[in-house]
């Protein structure tokens, strides 16, 4: 899978929508007496069931974000009871707000580009580690040296970069850059909905910062629906190991097997098999065979007529086509069938070249071949006396079997026969 490809919206959706929401709820001015108690203990409740499941899932990284995000809110959430209380603010609220400025992103960049360890318990202490480093820095540097501090923090170093639009202090704004690039990279390099998540979760942190004494309940709304986002990011991994294939990419299993609960009264199931993989397997080795499956996983999931394709297991798949018959589908399979037998797989000679120039020139030569696999598919329709979907799908599989019997490298369905090929080649 190329990582442009990889690139989803689905990965970014539920923290767009989180975003939106603490959006439009920060900007509404008159809130009820609910509403007021509910977004002062939201951070708590959020940070409290978010962690535990982070802790139980032992998603050490996802924890200490929601941590981090939780001290910050803590920290400026007592600057502003006392600025709505007493129509001012605390002496050293310019200092802790500048800190604060400044290492949360760092901090939230941090924890967000550190993978897991195997060793959870060191990569805890690890992680503690750096919190309590840091956190103790900024606390002694606040006590001790408030106004020097201050003025360090909010000195114009770059005065041809400043604008006036500029609400924070300027260091601020290189460290959020540096931050959003690094968790784009990372994005780009792993595409996971967790770093989706801490993108958009960078984006709500930078835009909360300026509001915090503007837009009342601004801190509390946007620190919860972070930390909401990094809670959801690990849900949606979860669902994900659970309900997707990771080496093709589509829905496994157990997906499927809900998908059938819920077909209805007409519908048709194809089961698909690559023909010789295990001699194909054998032959050029397990990395060729990956790739294989994840280009015959490409293809069906594009199939046309409303078809779904999942990976059954092993080098078989599943196409579910709900509401249709067995003759509306079978051109749509011939049609796929057709389009994984004419592609050629490239393949690199053992010997592989020193350089990309000497790569390139063995590949445009004959020092490259290349092999086509075919596939067999079995289908069928839901009949009458058939009670549930694993009678067709067994239907459907013994139809599978009766194309690999009448030569493979073609589309059977329950009760037909049909002669196909095999074919493989080395281009010269």
């Amino acid at each position: 899978m190329s990582r442009v490809s990889a690139v989803s919206f689905s990965h970014f959706l539920p923290s767009l929508l989180l975003l939106l929401a603490g959006l439009s709820a920060a900007y509404i001015k008159d809130l009820s007496v609910f509403f007021t108690s509910l977004f002062n203990v939201l951070p708590t409740l959020v940070l409290l069931l978010g962690g535990s499941y982070c802790a139980v899932y032992r998603r050490q990284r996802e924890l200490f974000l929601m941590i981090t995000v939780y001290i910050a809110y803590f920290l400026l959430d007592t600057q502003t009871d006392f600025y709505r209380d007493h129509g001012r603010v605390r002496e050293d609220a310019a200092v802790v707000f500048h800190l604060c400025c400044l290492l949360l992103p760092l901090l939230f960049s941090i924890y967000a580009l550190w993978q897991e360890k195997t060793h959870l318990f060191r990569d805890f202490v690890a992680r503690g580690a750096v919190l309590l480093a840091i956190g103790s820095v900024a606390l002694a540097l606040e006590q001790s040296f408030p106004v020097a501090v201050l003025n360090w923090l909010a000195e114009i170093r770059w005065p041809v970069l400043h604008g006036a639009w500029m609400s924070l202090i300027q260091l601020s704004y290189p460290m959020f850059l540096i931050g959003f690039l690094t968790l784009a990279a990372q994005y780009w390099y792993q595409p996971r909905p967790l770093h989706a998540a801490q993108l958009v979760g960078l984006l709500g942190l930078f835009w909360m910062l300026p509001q915090t004494f503007i837009l009342p309940f601004t801190l509390n709304i946007m620190c919860s629906q972070v930390m909401l986002m990094i809670a959801a990011g690990v849900a949606h991994e979860a669902y994900q190991m659970a309900f997707r294939d990771e080496l093709t990419g589509l829905p496994g299993r157990r997906a499927l097997n809900e998908r059938m609960q819920r077909l209805g009264r007409n519908y048709v199931l194809a089961m698909s098999d690559v023909d010789h993989f295990k001699r194909f397997n054998d032959t050029h080795g397990h990395d060729v065979g990956d790739q294989v499956l994840r280009l015959v996983a490409s293809k069906l999931s594009k199939v046309n007529g409303g078809g779904r394709a999942y990976r059954y297991g092993g080098e078989e798949f599943a196409v579910v086509f709900a509401g249709k018959t067995v003759e509306e589908c079978l051109p749509h399979l011939e049609e796929i069938r057709v389009i994984i037998a004419d592609y050629a797989i490239k393949l690199r000679n053992l010997d592989r070249p020193q350089d990309d120039h000497q790569g390139r020139q063995r590949r445009a030569g004959s020092g490259a071949s290349s092999v086509s696999v075919t596939i067999s598919i079995g289908v069928a329709e839901r009949q009458a006396e058939q009670r549930t979907p694993e009678e067709v799908l067994k239907s459907a599989d013994q139809a599978l079997y009766a194309a690999k019997g009448a030569g493979r490298n073609c589309v059977v369905a329950a009760g037909q026969t049909r002669r196909g090929a095999v074919r493989e080649s080395a281009a010269g």
